[in-house]
């Protein structure tokens, strides 16, 4: 895949500003309201959503409330469910994400800590299924590899 060259330079450059940041954050253990902060610069700066029309925090689900949602044409089409950046994601965490997709009809999820990536395909059938995609570690990713910059545009604004 060709990734138009104004986006190609915002990964790279994303990548290498936020690995040092998340290496810091996973040293200091942060809580998970600062991983949010760091999730939400990502999403804006790396993956080119505008943070104040297209990411919503706390968005609402029944008498719930994911962390993250992405809205496209003030549609939400992303749900994010975030953890503090020294927890290893748990199968209970994904479930909790699915749940949320389902009870709001969106079936792209991701879960991620800051650090490691994982994006989920839901099926809202019966019973409900979901499908891992693809995961990443964004400490792992190399900014002069097109593979991992493919990591980061499938789920970057122009991708969607």
């Amino acid at each position: 895949m060709t990734i138009n060259t104004k986006i190609q330079k915002r990964l790279q450059e994303g990548i290498k500003k936020f690995q040092p940041i998340i290496n810091l954050a996973k040293a200091k253990d942060i809580n998970e309201s600062d991983t949010v902060v760091i999730i939400t610069d990502i999403l804006q700066e790396v993956l080119g959503y505008d943070k104040y029309t297209e990411i919503t925090s706390e968005y609402a689900i029944k008498k719930t409330f994911c962390d993250i949602a992405i809205k496209i044409n003030g549609k939400a089409r992303i749900l994010i469910e975030c953890k503090a950046i020294g927890l290893d994601l748990k199968d209970d965490y994904i479930r909790q994400a699915t749940d949320y997709g389902c009870n709001s009809g969106i079936d792209w999820i991701i879960l991620t800590n800051g650090a490691n990536w994982r994006i989920y395909k839901i099926t809202i059938t019966k019973p409900i299924d979901k499908e891992l995609v693809y995961e990443f570690d964004f400490n792992n990713l190399n900014y002069k590899n097109n593979n991992d910059l493919e990591l980061l545009f499938y789920i970057a604004k122009e991708a969607l």
